[in-house]
């Protein structure tokens, strides 16, 4: 089961990955009239769903209470996470910048205080879990993380998608 679950914590990211760097592609892909943000976002649950299916196939038994150190851990990661996605929309948090869309600059909390903060926010949220998920599988998750860090940082606005009209 290790080599599945590690699969299964890895599947998204080649998915970013193509997205980032093929946006037109993608949407193209989707097609007229299909926002490429949201069937972004629907292809994302999906992934989302299969990794963590994956934590819990390789989880140790839960006890309760968990440990002190997860509450304020998962609270503020999901909190960033929440309020990262309440500022942007879904076109916003789901790449609709490379999909040619036009998305405001946000200043608030936690934009200009925090770098990366929906990643931040999730790194968070995995370390809280550190204490049910072997190690492998939350620095695998984070390696995911960095690495799309890293290749959302060298974006070059000249390869973003035209809208199909």
């Amino acid at each position: 089961m290790g080599l599945i679950a590690a699969l299964g914590v890895l599947i998204p990211f080649p998915f970013y990955y193509f997205l980032w760097t093929n946006p037109q592609k993608w949407v193209e892909l989707c097609g007229k009239g299909r926002d490429p943000s949201k069937i972004m976002a629907q292809v994302s649950h999906f992934f989302k769903l299969i990794q963590f299916i994956s934590l819990l196939s390789v989880s140790s038994s839960f006890s309760w209470p968990p440990p002190l150190y997860f509450w304020p851990l998962f609270i503020f990661g999901q909190f960033l996470n929440f309020r990262v996605y309440q500022l942007l929309g879904e076109a916003g948090t789901y790449y609709g910048v490379r999909f040619g869309k036009t998305i405001p600059w946000v200043t608030e909390f936690p934009f200009g205080y925090i770098k990366d903060p929906q990643y931040v926010g999730s790194v968070m949220s995995l370390l809280a879990c550190l204490s049910r998920v072997p190690f492998l599988y939350i620095l695998l998750w984070i390696l995911g993380y960095v690495f799309m860090i890293w290749v959302e940082s060298k974006e070059d606005p000249d390869t973003r998608a035209k809208p199909l009209s």
